[in-house]
């Protein structure tokens, strides 16, 4: 009780004079309380929650000291399988679960990830990573996009290079060949790639 009461008024930035005070409670009772000399009574410990703005056990049950508050502004974003980063491959848009973002570090509109497969990114998108896709449909010259090919039938990541009217899927592997888009080899953008994770 007294650690916990110790450290809600160190959290809202008050003494225990302005927790007597405010609560017209004896000072010295409240000093007492803060040194583990005696213990509130029910309505007592009740009403510094509602000061406090908490619930009781968070005043009369020990709290294990290592947790965080965790941000309540976050997003689920999905997880829509697997793109590739080489020869393309069939779409496979099986939902594979979330990854939990904070708002604040997402971009605008809809996102999802995606999983890099292959090695024709290299080193800027490393096989294996989860990369995350801002849905658009079309990106600036030299940005990474998820585009669709063959009658949308194959996905890939590639580098959109702008050439007068020529389209170039670029690699960032010099292993592996670019690919010009035409009426025969049809492209189509599904969003920009913002940033990869890779977990351990």
């Amino acid at each position: 009780m007294s650690k916990n009461l110790k450290a809600q008024l160190k959290k809202v930035g008050k003494s225990q004079t302005d927790l007597a005070k405010e609560l017209n409670l004896p000072e010295m009772t409240v000093s007492n309380w803060v040194k583990a000399k005696t213990y509130p009574r029910i309505d007592k410990i009740q009403l510094m929650a509602d000061y406090f703005g908490i619930k009781r056990s968070d005043l009369t049950e020990d709290k294990p000291e290592n947790l965080y508050d965790f941000n309540s502004l976050t997003v689920k974003v999905p997880i829509l399988g697997t793109i590739a980063c080489g020869e393309p491959i069939l779409v496979a848009e099986n939902f594979e679960g979330y990854r939990y973002e904070s708002a604040d570090t997402l971009p605008q509109g809809e996102t999802y990830y995606l999983k890099a497969k292959g090695d024709s990114m290299e080193p800027t998108i490393p096989n294996g990573s989860s990369v995350l896709i801002r849905m658009q449909n079309d990106v600036e010259n030299g940005e990474i996009a998820a585009i669709l090919l063959n009658g949308d039938t194959e996905a890939t990541l590639k580098r959109v290079k702008k050439q007068g009217d020529v389209v170039i899927l670029m690699p960032d592997n010099p292993v592996y060949e670019p690919i010009i888009v035409s009426e025969k080899n049809p492209a189509r953008i599904i969003g920009k790639a913002i940033r990869y994770t890779v977990d351990l």
